[in-house]
């Protein structure tokens, strides 16, 4: 097999994840998942059935094009099967019935504690049924690490789309809330077809069965006033893998990155130390691993973990602070990224301003320094290979954004600021080629090669595909709009608050997710209720001419959704760009 050869990667197995939308005229807008497997021949029929009649197909002949279809004039209490016709298959029977929504989203019923709030979300299989299910961080009182104070305990849910509670886990009075300490993992580490739930935890922390990890009796917190109030600064922390299905603490051992000593990672009162990012990779580039870091803003270490047999094995341990990566220090960022940017079939780490090897030597660094936004993609399609853009803090060279090699890390372009701390590159405008980019402290919006082309949008949160064509729309607070390239404006496609859905973290405003789930290639947003006792799941009813496979089964893309939650939330992109370059 050539360098370049993919291996035989682990894939998740996905079902059509048909949705039936109301539109307001009453009619019904159908989706449905293409899958990669899919031979080019594949075709779909469309059928209804409604309790005063027997099945009947809608559609004459198979449909070739889009995964979508709008039943205009259906029946009360209609319900709609798909079926997919395959070359060896043909005759294969339609698949479950859906009924449609009573409102244009889907209403997740969750139960968090009093006084908590549904936070970040993360999807995986848990019960091996080929749907999405979603493990929730419920939040309660939290702290930034730069603050001491007591905080509540992290609390995780899971669901399944249909609202079918699977567990809960609380992690105890010895792990600290707040945007900064709990990244958790989603996913079928060991390949058995049900994803597992992966965190750190730490003495009294509950799996989802009742059973407490460590010793339920001891409590780390510091008590005295001062800096360190409210923080823990010793006592033993775990890596556990839980089983996704029932919640059950699999198995624990001592967390790597460990605390080791609080000042050597840049302060006395753990504030750097307790600075958590964590990601999944294929780094033999079969299998996914277990990424879990710590530190980014002086001494930044890595970790990989593999799940096998039912036991945790660490792979590697990256650290700045050891030859010969001292000079890696200080160069992370509240985010990371994951992809073979090296193309060797196996992915490599980005860490902000720098790079991790797939066998966790450093690959590159950069020397940017820390930053709040980061985005990895083909940005650049003329270019091979895949890119990166990315914003900086406080600095004292003259790249306070800039686009690097994702390879090699050498800066492609870049233009100077001080302190910028949002950004956001994806492509908005079809007459420019691959991503457009943007941030907070420039008024222009730069083309992929770093040139002006006119103002930036307003927006400079997340992304998300929803309107049909191949171009990007901006997602910001619960608002989804469209940029147009010739008045230089937002028009609003979505205004979720209407229906009562809140955004999380404050001038973060971001969803819980956004992610393609279910129906077709278009991503899902999933925003709280006001009253934190639901998820809103928003899915576009908005035609498209497009047939594209799942974008969750993109490499790029996937690894991106299954790190979302880790930090300052970014969106995913894919490995490819969806829309072709204009013609020069």
């Amino acid at each position: 097999m050539s360098p370049t050869t993919p291996p035989s990667r682990q894939l998740e197995r996905l079902d059509r994840a048909l949705v039936a939308l109301p539109l307001p005229s009453g009619a019904v807008f159908l989706s449905w998942r293409s899958l990669r497997t899919d031979p080019p021949s594949t075709t779909f029929h469309i059928w209804r059935s409604s309790p005063n009649s027997p099945p009947a197909r809608l559609t004459d002949s198979p449909l070739s094009g889009p995964t979508s279809f709008t039943d205009p004039a259906p029946p009360a209490d209609a319900s709609y099967s798909i079926q997919t016709i395959l070359p060896a298959s043909p005759d294969s029977p339609p698949s479950p019935a859906v009924r449609p929504l009573k409102e244009p989203f889907l209403r997740i019923p969750v139960d968090p504690p009093k006084g908590y709030t549904p936070n970040d979300v993360a999807p995986g299989d848990l019960d091996g049924d080929g749907a999405f299910d979603l493990v929730i961080h419920h939040t309660g009182r939290g702290r930034d690490n730069s603050q001491p104070g007591l905080t509540d305990p992290p609390v995780f849910e899971a669901r399944s789309l249909s609202g079918r509670k699977f567990w809960s886990i609380h992690l105890g009075p010895n792990l600290r809330e707040g945007a900064h300490y709990n990244p958790f993992l989603v996913f079928d580490f060991d390949g058995d077809g049900r994803a597992e739930f992966v965190t750190r935890t730490a003495d009294g922390s509950i799996d989802g069965t009742g059973k407490p990890i460590g010793n339920p009796s001891r409590d780390w917190r510091s008590l005295s006033k001062g800096p360190t109030y409210g923080r823990i600064l010793d006592g033993p922390e775990f890596l556990t893998v839980f089983d996704g299905l029932t919640g059950a603490a699999l198995a624990s051992v001592p967390f790597s990155p460990p605390r080791g000593k609080v000042s050597d990672w840049g302060d006395s009162y753990g504030n750097r130390s307790d600075r958590f990012l964590a990601c999944v990779a294929f780094l033999d580039g079969t299998r996914p691993s277990i990424v879990m870091t710590r530190g980014y803003y002086q001494k930044s270490t890595l970790a990989a973990w593999d799940w096998r047999n039912g036991s945790l094995s660490l792979r590697w341990l990256f650290d700045s602070s050891s030859p010969p990566h001292l000079d890696y220090s200080g160069q992370g960022n509240h985010n990371l990224a994951v992809a073979d940017v090296d193309n060797d079939s196996r992915d490599e780490i980005i860490y902000g301003s720098m790079a991790v090897d797939d066998n966790g030597s450093g690959l590159w660094n950069s020397k940017l320094g820390h930053g709040d936004a980061l985005h990895l993609a083909d940005l650049i399609p003329s270019r091979p290979g895949l890119e990166i853009f990315g914003v900086h803090e406080k600095v004292t060279h003259p790249h306070g954004i800039a686009c690097l090699d994702a390879s090699s890390g050498t800066i492609l372009w870049s233009r100077p600021a001080f302190d910028t701390g949002r950004g956001l590159a994806c492509d908005i405008d079809p007459r420019s080629p691959g991503s457009e980019c943007w941030a907070s402290d420039f008024p222009s919006l730069f083309s992929s090669s770093g040139q002006p082309i006119g103002p930036r949008p307003r927006s400079c949160n997340m992304a998300v595909w929803w309107d049909g064509d191949l171009l990007r729309e901006l997602l910001d607070s619960t608002s989804i709009s469209k940029w147009n390239w010739e008045s230089h404006r937002e028009s609003s496609l979505l205004a979720a608050h209407q229906h009562g859905a809140a955004s999380n973290n404050s001038s973060k405003a971001n969803p819980c997710l956004c992610a393609d789930l279910i129906g077709d290639w278009r991503e899902e947003v999933i925003w709280r209720s006001r009253s934190s006792n639901e998820l809103f799941l928003f899915s576009s009813s908005i035609p498209t001419t497009h047939r594209i496979p799942s974008l969750m089964q993109d490499h790029v893309y996937r690894m991106g959704i299954a790190w979302q939650n880790a930090g300052y939330n970014q969106p995913a992109h894919t490995s490819t760009p969806l829309a072709p370059s204009p013609p020069r």
